[in-house]
C-alpha cells in the first residue's frame, strides 16, 4: 500500500486529468456519494483516501468504456 502523500499526490493528478480531459465528468465529482461522510465526526485516514482513489479510477474506467461504446 502507498503511503498517504503519494496517495494524495495520484488523487489530485487524476483529478487534474478528469478536469482537463472529461470536464463531463468532472463537474459530477461533487455528487460523488462516497465524498459524503456518514457520520458527524468521520475518521479520515490513508484507507479513507485509498478508497477514494480507487472510486475515481474505477469512475474514469466506466466512463471511457461507456464513451467507447458510443463511438
Amino acid at each position: 500500500m502507498q503511503d498517504l502523500k503519494s496517495v494524495l499526490a495520484e488523487i489530485m493528478e487524476l483529478t487534474n486529468t478528469m478536469e482537463s480531459n472529461y470536464p463531463e465528468l468532472y463537474r459530477n465529482l461533487d455528487e460523488n456519494p462516497l465524498t459524503l461522510p456518514t457520520s458527524e465526526h468521520p475518521k479520515i485516514d490513508k484507507k479513507v483516501f485509498q478508497d477514494y482513489l480507487e472510486s475515481l479510477q474505477q469512475l474514469l474506467e466506466h466512463h471511457l468504456e461507456t464513451y467507447k461504446n458510443y463511438k
